[in-house]
Formats: structure tokens, sequence, C-alpha cells
């Protein structure tokens, strides 16, 4: 299951309420259309029947990050099941759908495997799902960042805190080992310039000491002295 490759972003599977208007389906259907490349759309109408057959759920359910589960003709729906067993991250809209009747079987905290979106936001237009569901995966791949691995465990292979913590350091220490190396060539150049000028005035002073004309200059004012 972990290991399926899963090309989606979201999907729904159902069919509009036309006759309801309290219903968010056909919102939610809009939004999955418009954005084909993310979302895929299984209409369940019952000339089609192509939702009464498992394993055209089942292919979906296993391509989908998320899977939309709108109330039906009642709050809970087979797919939510569905999509648990297929390993899709389920995405309600009241919490009646899952969080107030199935205590027994799913975590007291459902963000450890669900995503809630207000109904009232997803009916008015003020909520993006594909941008909100793109956040939310953005946060789960953030938590092994967040934790530190058991040695022991699977998650060993990816960086966790601690791996993170160490590189950082490495990398800061690397940029000052650099910056300290920078600071001394910087100040030996410095120093064989003021070598090589110090140099140069000698060579000055020499030469005016070892010619002849300046000696003899030198020795002709001494006697005016």
């Amino acid at each position: 299951m972990r290991r399926l490759k899963r090309q989606l972003l979201f999907s729904f599977a159902g069919a509009r309420r036309p006759n309801r208007d309290e219903s968010i389906r056909n919102e939610i259907i809009d939004q999955c259309l418009a954005s084909r490349k993310k979302c895929r759309f299984l209409e369940c109408d019952d000339q089609s029947q192509r939702c009464h057959k498992a394993d055209n759920l089942m292919k979906l359910f296993q391509s989908s990050i998320f899977c939309l589960q709108p109330p039906g003709d009642s709050y809970p729906r087979r797919s939510i099941f569905d999509s648990i067993l297929a390993g899709c991250i389920p995405v309600f809209f009241h919490p009646g759908s899952a969080y107030v009747q199935y205590i027994w079987h799913f975590p007291k905290d459902y963000t450890h495997y669900s995503v809630l979106i207000p109904a009232s936001a997803v009916k008015s237009g003020d909520a993006n799902i594909e941008k909100l569901l793109q956040m939310r995966d953005e946060v789960v791949k953030l938590i092994p960042n967040m934790i530190y691995a058991d040695p022991a465990s699977k998650l060993e292979t990816i960086e966790d805190a601690f791996d993170l913590t160490v590189k950082g350091v490495v990398d800061r220490v690397e940029a000052i080992r650099k910056q300290k190396k920078d600071g001394k060539e910087a100040n030996s150049q410095n120093k064989s310039l003021g070598s090589i000028s110090r140099l140069g005035n000698w060579e000055a002073m020499n030469g005016i000491l070892s010619s002849p004309k300046n000696l003899g200059n030198t020795a002709h004012e001494s006697g005016k002295q």
C-alpha cells in the first residue's frame, strides 16, 4: 500500500444532488472538474453503474492522495471505508460523517487520519479544495523534519529532525571555516603587499646612500657644516 504511486491529489466518486439545496456536491464536482490535472471525478449515476463495481472505486482511491467524502443521503458513506482501505486520506465536510459516530474505530484526534473542510466554506466559494489539500500535503511532508526517528524503525531512511540539525551544524561550521580561510588569505595578501612596499622604500634609501654622487653631496654638505 505504501509503495503505490498516487498520481492524483484528490478524487471524488459520487453523483450530484440537484434536488437538495443544502448539498455541496455540485460545488465539489465543479471544483474537481476544474482541476483536471489534480482531481478525477467518477460519476456514480444509476445509468452508468460504474460505482457498483468495486474495482473501479479501488483503482480510483488507490491512485489518489485524498478522497472527498461529502454527505450523501446521510452523513456517513460507504465510500469512507473504501477510501481508508485503499490508503486514501478521507476529506470530510461535516463532523457527523465520521467523528461523532465511529469513536471506537477512529482516533480521537481526527487530524491524524483525515481532513475537515467546512461545508459552509465550500458552499460560499471561500474554500479552494485543491489549494487546501496541497497545503495539507506539504504539511504531511514536513512531519519527518519535526520528529526523531527510532534507529530500529524503517523511518531511519528518512531525514528526521536530528539529521537536519546535524546537517545544519556541519554546514555552519564549514561556512565559518571558509570565512576564516578567506580572511587569512586576505591578511596574507595585505602582509605581502606591505613587505613589498617596505622593501621598495629600503631599496630606494639604499640607492641614495650607495650612489657616489649622493655620497659626495652628503660629504660636501657635511663639510659645509
